[in-house]
């Protein structure tokens, strides 16, 4: 005879709750069974691999590149105070920013946009590929280019960045496969290619115009870009040049507008600018002690005075010191 363990009273009552919550019990059971028997949830289940299984972790043939000296103010000095509305100061090698003022905000860029308008340039053009000047434009900086000339790119190139020639920029434009339209367009992918999406071209010059603009966090990235490539490096370090077409028979004589160049010690470039409605601008490449700074100011007072108290205060209260990457746990 079985032992009565539970009155009839409660008995029911048990089996009325597991009715009533039918959609829990499924769900628990459910949840159980997912536990228990889906592989490699199981807190017992075991891997089981035979000894000569290829191990889980493996080797990867990728050598890291060494880190950037990181620049660092020792001295806690800080950047001075200038009228430029927008300024940025980065290390080319690191990118690390040492100072930066409205980084973010979309201004005129003047002639610094004939930085683009070079790398598009030199991506296309050889050097020595000699172009005939057929539609001139002799609107502000020119290098006096004369209409049925025969001369090199690179002559035009040197025109650009020396003398900030907006008759070499329209030429170089004019002459690329689409023409002028093809030019601006391929300078807008270039720089959306650098991942920089604050900047817009509507001309190679950098002429004012609507929708035509740039930040200096922008620019100076477009800078470090442009300064890997060795011509386009030594071009704008250079600080008077005659070009000649190609038969000699004209020659133009070019001088930088870049007042501090071989007057700012390890100044090495980089490209000026300047219209009535952009003002001041000036992007500045300098070297000292291996290490290399581009300042860029825009809408400035004074870009030659301001970039280089920029400059010395960059060089005389940083040092640049190895930072290791972090350690993963």
């Amino acid at each position: 005879m079985i032992k009565k363990i539970v009155s009839k009273k409660k008995l029911l009552a048990f089996l009325q709750f597991i009715e009533e919550n039918r959609r829990f019990k499924i769900n628990t059971i459910l949840a159980l069974s997912f536990l228990l028997f889906i592989p490699a949830r199981n807190y017992y289940y075991q891997l089981n691999f035979p000894a000569s299984a290829s191990p889980i972790v493996r080797s990867l043939n990728q050598q890291l590149l060494s880190p950037s000296d990181y620049p660092v103010n020792t001295i806690g000095i800080s950047a001075p105070d200038l009228t430029a509305r927008s300024i940025l100061v980065i290390d080319v090698d690191s990118k690390a920013i040492l100072y930066q003022k409205n980084p973010d905000l979309k201004l005129l860029p003047a002639s610094t946009t004939k930085v683009v308008t070079a790398l598009v340039a030199l991506d296309h053009y050889p050097l020595n590929k000699v172009l005939t000047i057929n539609n001139l434009n002799n609107i502000g900086q020119i290098m006096e280019l004369e209409s049925g000339e025969k001369i090199t790119a690179e002559n035009l190139l040197y025109g650009l960045l020396v003398q900030s020639a907006n008759d070499a920029a329209f030429v170089l434009a004019d002459n690329y496969p689409g023409g002028q339209t093809a030019f601006i367009k391929q300078m807008n992918q270039l720089v959306e290619d650098l991942g920089l999406y604050d900047t817009q071209f509507t001309n190679p010059s950098g002429l004012d115009d609507f929708g035509h603009y740039t930040t200096v966090h922008d620019l100076a990235q477009i800078s470090a870009y442009a300064v890997s490539n060795p011509v386009f490096s030594k071009m704008v370090a250079t600080k008077n040049i005659t070009v000649f077409n190609t038969d000699n028979t004209i020659s133009h004589e070019l001088e930088s507008i870049n007042q501090l160049l071989g007057k700012v010690p390890g100044l090495i470039g980089l490209k000026t600018g300047w219209t009535e409605l952009a003002g001041e601008c000036l992007v500045t490449l300098t070297k000292r002690n291996n290490h290399q700074i581009i300042a860029v100011v825009l809408a400035s007072e004074d870009r030659f005075s301001e970039s280089q108290q920029l400059i010395n205060w960059a060089f005389d209260n940083h040092q640049w010191q190895k930072v290791l990457p972090a350690t993963h746990q």
